[in-house]
């Protein structure tokens, strides 16, 4: 039996994508397997706990006054209509989480962790995590959760999917308190951190005698070798049954599906695609089209986890209209500037887009190789807009081509068109390790697998600066504010399509609350 855990912390909000696939091409092949969603899981656990809350905090005692009612808010798609509900709800229960996990000197969140005692980007603290399970704050819920699992039955593998920096330190801790209650399981550590990790690490397991085998990219396929099954095979339906389904904070079920892995355009300067050197490589459409058609019954929502969806695909998605509400990614093409495409797009059923302009200058766009036109995002963002297709968008200060100028004139851009932007997402750049040679670098923290470095900016345009702008010019100007405060805190783009879907739903009385067509 193959036993897949999905480790703290990450939003608990839907399915993880990937532990998806990797279930549903062991079910493909017959081979036994259990999902262990720890992330989720081990949320409530902590939420739900008696003890440990400090209850003279006025704050805390109120939050936990109202716990059950804000996770109960969180399931109602009438909270994704009511903004100070929703963040209220949230505010509290991060407020909780908070709480119960500083005896551990580390903090919880719904998104993220911290840890006073290691460093997630260190190979000897992420060992010494693994010696000390029981100094992690999701200790007890593995300790509990674990021993009834392996009670039931004992796994021959255990495979675990390591994403982001906020599941690192809690993925060792837990990987240790496995190998210390079943030493001689195959424990196999895969992930598209593990992936990244990948450029620095070189062949060599630098976690052997912890953790058996180390995965690179898609897993599927090294998966079913191990377990004597060849043959790639294609996943149409997935196994969401295996999943706690109703315990996720969304008010549907929200259905994460890959069409395509890597970025068909796989130029951008920077691109965590383009360094590893990933190949595009789409689904057949044939495929495409029977996963859909599996995919889309009942009410839900799908989320297509691909880095970005080709205009090829954004077509075929019209021809085929799956029907439900469906987001993802995509890129700024002309496409996306045809008001009759956009209509068609939101009439296959497409409320969001999330789309990376990343700067208003045209100067920092093309010396990034972004590929991107201004031009043609302004026509696209009120293309979008007009259809009743909410834009999701994403900005990046401080890279190394943009200075004071050229941060003042994306700020120039997005109010200019703040009509048009729905939501917004904020990001101060980080330089990938050993990326721009010609910059005088230093290390961004100190840690054997740190994926960034600092650097000396060449028009002085340093991160103190750029956050400074961005508080203090930036989210100060009345237009631009108002799309940061609709944004949803803490679950952000997971959450923002709700949001959306509800205010349609105002729009159109005695429509479907999740299949709105446009009018």
């Amino acid at each position: 039996m193959v036993l897949l855990i999905h480790p703290p912390v990450m939003k608990p909000c839907e399915p993880p994508g990937g532990l998806l696939h990797l279930a549903g091409a062991l079910e493909a092949a017959g081979v036994p397997f259990r999902v262990l969603d720890a992330s989720l899981e081990g949320i409530l656990f902590l939420l739900l706990s008696s003890d440990g809350h400090d209850k003279n905090d006025t704050w805390t005692r109120r939050a936990i006054s109202h716990r059950d009612r804000h996770l109960c808010a969180l399931h109602a798609m009438d909270t994704y209509g009511d903004l100070p509900r929703y963040r209220r709800a949230v505010s509290d229960l991060g407020r909780i989480l908070k709480k119960r996990s500083a005896p551990y000197r580390a903090t919880v969140g719904l998104a993220d962790y911290r840890d006073d005692l290691y460093r997630a980007v260190s190979v000897a603290d992420l060992l010494i995590a693994a010696e000390n399970p029981e100094k992690n704050p999701f200790f007890p819920y593995y300790e509990r959760r674990l021993e009834q699992i392996f009670g039931e039955r004992e796994p021959e593998i255990i495979g675990v999917s390591l994403n982001y920096l906020s599941q690192a330190i809690c993925s060792f801790a837990l990987m240790g308190f496995i190998k210390m209650r079943l030493p001689r399981v195959r424990l196999v550590l895969g992930g598209s951190l593990v992936t990244s990790w990948h450029r620095r690490l070189g062949k060599k397991n630098p976690f052997a005698g912890l953790v058996d085998d180390l995965v690179y990219g898609p897993g599927e396929e090294v998966l079913l070798e191990m377990v004597g099954k060849k043959g790639k095979g294609q996943i149409i339906s997935f196994p969401y049954e295996a999943f706690p389904l109703r315990d996720y904070l969304s008010p549907c079920l929200v259905m994460p599906i890959i069409l395509s892995r890597g970025c068909y355009y796989g130029r951008c300067m920077f691109c965590p695609e383009r360094e590893e050197k990933m190949p595009y490589r789409p689904l057949p459409f044939p495929v495409v089209e029977e996963r859909l058609k599996w995919a889309c019954s009942g009410e839900k929502l799908v989320h297509f986890l691909d880095c970005t969806l080709s205009p090829r695909l954004l077509s075929y998605l019209v021809d085929l209209s799956p029907g439900v509400p469906w987001y993802g990614f995509a890129r700024f093409t002309e496409e996306l500037t045809d008001e009759s495409f956009t209509r068609a797009l939101r009439k296959s059923g497409c409320v969001m887009l999330k789309l990376g302009v990343e700067s208003g200058s045209q100067m920092v766009l093309d010396r990034m190789e972004k590929g991107i036109d201004l031009k043609v995002v302004s026509q696209a963002l009120k293309s979008l807009t007009r259809a009743g297709i909410a834009t999701y968008v994403y900005l990046l200060f401080g890279t190394p081509e943009e200075g004071e100028t050229e941060a003042r004139e994306t700020l120039s851009f997005i109010a200019e068109h703040a009509n048009f932007v729905s939501f917004l997402n904020l990001a101060v750049f980080n330089l990938p390790v050993g990326s721009r040679p010609d910059l005088i670098c230093r290390p961004f923290y100190p840690g054997d697998l740190s994926l960034y470095e600092d650097f000396e900016h060449p028009k002085g345009w340093s991160r103190r600066r750029v956050r400074s702008f961005l508080e203090q010019e930036f989210k100060r100007q009345a237009p631009i504010r108002q799309i940061l405060l609709r944004t949803p805190p803490v679950f952000t783009s997971n959450h923002a399509p709700f949001f959306h879907l509800r205010a349609m739903e105002g729009a159109h009385k005695g429509m479907n609350s999740f299949v709105i067509q446009a009018s």
